[in-house]
């Protein structure tokens, strides 16, 4: 792979027809993507997904948009988020992206690292786990698929309703990773290098684990502005915000 190669991890963009801003930056940014590049989106890539067959024009321009970058040779590849786990194989033919498992590690120019959406770190938030084990639940997906679609975003607008709430009266502390589950999932997958999304604070942590040197990266929310993590071949990384 040439030097001139970048990967980039983003995260948390939270796309919605009532943020145009912010899709016209998203879109701009994939426009500049270079073919050399590689993209991961470690999900949220939606602020809501109700399924695929939720078939709407503001959809259409996205998906067209990743599908025109993937089709000129950029790997594009997705993780799912806590907002968009019901993104499935339709959505993933038509932009041509590849959907990776929750918990994924990459050979990054000859260092391991692990990826993840990361709200499964937030252990300490336990009426999220909990509210999360019953949404992925299997059984439950099908059902809520089922329905029509006017039911399903009632019930995604009561949920966010609720999310909203869970946030607003819950303490910052809580709502973070904990420091036992990031190591316990790093032993796991034996790296020193972690990157998530999920909190939305933006930030490199470095910290001693079995006395190796261990680096977690927090990728930025894009209420705002853009964020993103650019890793060259030469192995320099930057974690960004922009314009």
């Amino acid at each position: 792979m040439s030097q001139s190669s970048r990967t980039l991890f983003i995260s948390d963009l939270h796309l919605d027809q009532d943020s145009p801003d912010i899709t016209r930056l998203f879109l701009q940014f994939l426009s500049d993507l270079k073919p050399s590049d590689t993209l991961y989106i470690l999900g949220d890539l939606f602020e809501t997904w109700i399924g695929d067959d939720h078939d709407i024009p503001y959809h259409h321009d996205i998906i067209a948009a990743l599908k025109t970058a993937t089709q000129t040779g950029i790997p594009i590849y997705f993780l799912h988020g806590n907002r968009d786990f019901l993104i499935s194989k339709r959505f993933i033919e038509a932009t041509g992206c590849q959907l990776l498992p929750d918990e994924t590690k990459l050979n990054l120019y000859g260092k391991s690292v692990l990826i993840m959406h990361g709200d499964t770190l937030c252990t300490s938030d336990i009426a999220y786990i909990r509210a999360r084990k019953i949404m992925r639940n299997p059984f439950l997906k099908t059902i809520f698929l089922s329905l029509p679609i006017n039911i399903r975003l009632r019930i995604a607008h009561h949920l966010r309703q609720k999310s909203m709430q869970h946030t607003a009266t819950t303490a910052y502390e809580i709502m973070d990773v904990t420091e036992k589950e990031v190591s316990r999932i790093m032993q796991k997958h034996a790296v020193t290098t972690l990157i998530h999304g999920h909190t939305h604070r933006l930030g490199t942590h470095t910290f001693t684990r079995d006395e190796t040197c261990s680096t977690r990266i927090v990728l930025g929310a894009w209420h705002e502005q853009g964020s993103v993590l650019i890793w060259n071949a030469s192995g320099e990384r930057e974690l960004i915000t922009f314009p």
